[in-house]
């Protein structure tokens, strides 16, 4: 049996090119999307931390979570990483973006129950690597700050200087055979269509 895992929610992004808060965005109604990420991974860790520069301004939301300020706001989600993975309390911890709406449960349980041989577990899909949907290791940290001294702020440039386990569509399929877990709401267009696959599923979503 795997040791238990914290999960860190990064929600540090501006939406600059959606336009809005993401965190906030109900594309359900009533319930804003950081609500729903913090949901997702909260019955299957026993830890959840938010990442914001930020958190006064989703107090009101009332979640059952720690806070970690980014204290390099716009430096991008690298700098999230290491804020969240220096306040867990769990060597290995979840991270998820909060503009993931369709996050899968049983992939995530899935991830979690894997052997924890790595620095890194990191989805493969469609050829991207799917850094925010990860798991990774406090080993990290150290790695990641190096890369923040340098002016690097994107993950991706982390796995080059970390021990990573690819995790492959063929092991996501049988838990998420359309990859939604990695859809994630960065442009209007995309925000269309995650309201387009919530309205097929059954559900209507909010107008943004």
């Amino acid at each position: 049996m795997t040791a238990p895992a914290s999960a860190v929610v990064l929600a540090g992004g501006q939406g600059r090119r959606l336009g809005l808060d993401k965190a906030l965005l109900e594309l359900w109604p009533g319930t804003p999307l950081l609500t729903r990420v913090v949901q997702a991974v909260a019955g299957l860790c026993p830890e959840v931390i938010v990442v914001t520069d930020r958190p006064q301004r989703y107090a009101g939301l009332g979640l059952p979570v720690r806070w970690a300020v980014d204290s390099l706001p716009g430096r991008g989600p690298l700098a999230g990483l290491v804020a969240g993975l220096e306040a867990a309390s769990h060597l290995y911890a979840l991270v998820v973006a909060c503009d993931l709406p369709f996050l899968s449960a049983p992939l995530l349980s899935h991830m979690l129950s894997l052997p924890r041989d790595y620095d890194a577990l990191v989805p493969r899909w469609r050829g991207q690597w799917q850094t925010l949907h990860a798991i990774y290791s406090r080993a990290c940290i150290s790695p990641a700050r190096e890369l923040l001294v340098l002016g690097q702020g994107s993950v991706l440039a982390l796995l080059s200087r970390v021990q990573v386990r690819p995790l492959l569509p063929r092991e996501v399929r049988p838990y998420d055979p359309d990859g939604l877990s990695f859809f994630d709401l960065d442009t209007k267009r995309r925000l269309r269509q995650a309201q387009a696959l919530a309205a097929a599923a059954g559900r209507t979503p909010s107008p943004p």
